[in-house]
């Protein structure tokens, strides 16, 4: 008989608001308590917002140790090394990272059952709320997806243990979930949000559309989506003239012309990513991790090939720094180069907003998508993809350039530049891996920058407490390699 041990304490996690990993905000509403008013259902949609990332800073670490520019220190350098299968609940993290995204849709489907009994709130506010735990629960779902492989799916709440034994759900069906709460949640989410990014618009609905379909290879409508968000004429980017301008974009508590949805410390917490990049003494970060740096020598062709003129270089990358005493410090061979692209101050606070989904990115969808559907760049997506370019260059983004990406690009060709150019602009943003795995090029981009390469790793392992306490799932369910 599968001991129910190691679930008990996660569906605890799961249910109770008060022991969640110890952070849960007071505002969450108990699926126990009742739903009586509009204030119940605006905590009960904020506790869902507050759920989804508090792991973040230990899911992004994850993935950035995976892509080919990394090498980890610590417990992390078997990950970003690719030296062996991970074990299945390496440090605990596989196993955190699957309760929280579950805790996430749990507390979705506690919203979506019980926000509509709720008779005193406004059929507005209602409708909003809805579409908000829509939105959670398809990104939820999108995260455990491209990690895992299928999942259960799960869309009423958990009460009791007789609701857990789930089978695991073909990628299909979890994407017809995913795509079904995000046409919802496009309709009935609000436009705009004024300066709480931190919540869902319509436009956010729309990016995360675009990157499941571009992960499903449905390149029409990844590209409509990108256009949409691109058309609406609500973003714009920000201009730069110097590699520490890019902190405009993050080293910042407001918004900005092209933020379209970003981790707000108010609404769902700030990141504790930023704490893993820095070494001691450094002046970017006043904690005490350090997790990972760049490969030694630059050893991956997609940094050697960075062209220093880029302003986007030396604003992700440095290998020296003024300290305290004025002094200039240069990092030592071990850790020869850092990224500095999240900062804090010299409190240790953090200075940014970590963006979720941003203008840049809905240029390069366009431009990847559209060329893949008509089977050579066009005008357009050229120009879009230039766009982006220039700005990393300092330069006017909507005036050609002697930077400019020339036509005549095959299509693998330019989808190739494409990926580049993510990579260099979404540089800690957690969507290299991510682009790595959907476009096959992961083992290549890998193996090219001297690591070794499992293709075991491309999912990660469901958490052996999913299999301990789930009887609708086997050990030979599991996913290869584990």
């Amino acid at each position: 008989m599968k001991t129910i041990i190691p679930f008990l304490l996660l569906l605890t996690l799961l249910l109770s608001c008060k022991e969640l990993l110890q952070e849960t905000p007071k505002n969450f509403i108990s699926p126990d308590g009742f739903y009586k008013s509009e204030a119940d259902a605006e905590g009960a949609i904020a506790g869902v917002y507050s759920s989804v990332f508090p792991l973040n800073g230990d899911v992004k670490n994850f993935d950035e140790q995976h892509t080919d520019y990394v090498t980890g220190r610590g417990s992390f350098i078997s990950i970003s090394n690719f030296d062996k299968i991970l074990s299945s609940d390496q440090n605990g993290r596989i196993s955190n990272f699957w309760a929280n995204y579950f805790n996430t849709v749990n507390r979705a489907n506690i919203v979506l059952n019980r926000v509509p009994t709720i008779t005193a709130i406004s059929p507005a506010t209602q409708t909003r709320i809805l579409a908000e735990a829509r939105f959670l629960r398809a990104w939820a779902y999108f995260n455990l997806a491209i990690n895992y492989g299928a999942v259960p799916l799960r869309t009423t709440e958990l009460t009791d243990l007789n609701t857990v034994a789930t089978p695991r759900a073909s990628l299909d069906k979890v994407y017809e979930l995913i795509l079904a709460d995000l046409l919802i949640a496009e309709k009935d989410l609000p436009e705009t949000v004024g300066s709480s990014t931190g919540k869902a618009s319509k436009w956010a609905a729309k990016m995360l559309m675009a990157r499941v379909y571009l992960t499903r290879e449905n390149w029409a409508l990844a590209a409509e989506k990108a256009n949409d968000v691109i058309s609406s004429g609500k973003y714009s980017l920000v201009p730069v003239g110097a590699p520490d301008d890019f902190y405009r974009i993050f080293a910042t508590t407001t918004s900005t012309s092209e933020d379209i949805m970003s981790h707000h410390p108010s609404i769902n917490r700030q990141s504790t990513f930023i704490n893993w990049l820095h070494g001691a003494g450094t002046p970017y970060n006043k904690g005490t991790v350090f997790g990972f740096t760049l490969l030694p020598n630059m050893a991956s062709p997609l940094i050697k090939e960075w062209a220093d003129a880029d302003l986007r270089k030396s604003f992700n990358l440095y290998s020296k720094y003024v300290n305290a005493s004025g002094v200039t410090v240069t990092l030592p061979s071990t850790n020869p180069w850092l990224f500095k692209k999240l900062i804090k101050d010299p409190n240790g606070n953090a200075l940014y907003m970590m963006p979720i989904f941003r203008y840049a990115e809905a240029l390069l969808m366009y431009a990847e998508a559209a060329t893949m559907v008509e089977g050579k760049p066009s005008a357009l997506a050229l120009e879009r993809l230039n766009s982006v370019r220039r700005r990393g260059y300092g330069l006017n983004s909507g005036a050609a350039s002697a930077v400019d990406y020339p036509a005549g690009l095959t299509k693998d060709q330019f989808r190739s530049t494409v990926l580049k150019e993510r990579a260099y602009e979404f540089m800690l943003e957690n969507i290299r891996w991510w682009d790595l795995k959907r476009t096959k090029t992961a083992k290549e981009a890998i193996e090219a920058a001297g690591k070794k390469f499992i293709n075991e790793r491309l999912l990660y392992p469901i958490p052996q407490a999913e299999l301990n306490a789930n009887s609708a799932i086997t050990q030979q369910d599991q996913n290869p390699g584990y």
